[in-house]
């Protein structure tokens, strides 16, 4: 086998940039990359590329953008579109990384073989669409990427390679977002040349540890203070960037971008007086130190700029 591959590529956002810029980058021709349509963004809701579109622009890469790749559904000349794109491709292989729509049979079935996918968790554990939140969020330890072979199922595929990474004390979902990023793309990288080489093994995902990594829905953003500060202080790191925590504080409605747990008694929600002048918020257990805020409409703040401009929140 050549190690030359044609390697399609079905990707979306930042996560998924990276690894394009890599393949690219190694050499591997890339006749095709499919993408999500453009999407109104920023303040003027005008209609913007994705990230992985803009690169694939970049590098003259031909660009499919289907509403769906279901032959039998509403999107149907999408679909067929992008079936006689992949075809006329002629790939050995179609990565895929955080693309954004489910791959039917016709898909997994056309590249010579198949399609590899770059997932942001140590599968089985997180399957699903944030792995990443979800794995700050419960606590782990580690995390890493996995590459999987696509099969039918939602991150089922057999394993192809494990690559393993610590999650920081403090670490937040885009400060891990970016290392798996890279980590996803060296072992991509890795995974081809293995594929190309006739070395590459396939390994079943164990039946035992499968978690589901769920959508971040908005409702979550809010902190429940009845809950332990430990939980909420992980939950502050999980959905910054997105969405970002909320509370109300002092009678204001803010966004929590940076906190800690803390040894102090309080009722849960209420403010803690401290004489360092210190943000302390009660909870179920222990209490939530707010240390970098949000007001509507504003930037990033200290808790202690927010004190100055709150006086009644430091009583």
């Amino acid at each position: 086998m050549s190690d030359r591959l044609r390697v399609g590529f079905a990707g979306t956002p930042e996560f998924a940039q990276v690894a394009l810029a890599a393949i690219v980058e190694a050499g591997y021709p890339v006749p095709l990359v499919l993408t999500q349509p453009d999407r109104p963004a920023g303040r003027g809701m005008k209609l913007q590329a994705s990230a992985v579109k803009q690169l694939a622009l970049a590098h003259g890469i031909a660009v499919a953008q289907p509403r769906s790749l279901r032959l039998d559904g509403p999107c149907a000349d999408d679909a067929l579109a992008a079936q006689a794109a992949l075809q006329a491709a002629d790939l050995d292989l179609l990565v895929v990384a955080a693309y954004g729509l489910i791959l039917p049979a016709w898909v997994l079935a056309t590249p010579r073989h198949g399609c590899m996918n770059i997932h942001g968790s140590l599968l089985p554990r997180w399957r699903g669409a944030a792995p990443i939140h979800r794995a700050i969020e419960a606590g782990d330890a580690r995390t890493g990427i996995t590459i999987m072979q696509m099969d039918a199922g939602l991150d089922t595929g057999d394993m192809l390679l494990v690559a393993a990474t610590d999650i920081g004390p403090d670490e937040t979902t885009g400060q891990l977002h970016d290392r798996l990023a890279a980590l996803g793309a060296s072992s991509l990288l890795q995974a081809l040349g293995q594929l190309a080489q006739g070395a590459l093994r396939r390994l079943p995902q164990p039946a035992e540890g499968v978690t589901y990594a769920h959508k971040i829905a908005k409702a979550e953003a809010a902190l429940d203070w009845t809950q332990p500060a430990e939980t909420l202080a992980r939950r502050v790191r999980a959905f910054d960037p997105f969405p970002g925590c909320t509370a109300l504080v002092a009678g204001e409605a803010i966004k929590v971008w940076r906190a800690q747990p803390v040894a102090a008694a309080g009722a849960p929600g209420a403010l803690i007086a401290s004489p360092e002048g210190r943000l302390l918020v009660g909870c179920g257990t222990g209490a939530l130190e707010l240390l970098d805020v949000q007001r509507a409409g504003g930037r990033r703040i200290s808790a202690r700029e927010f004190l100055r401009r709150q006086p009644s929140a430091a009583a």
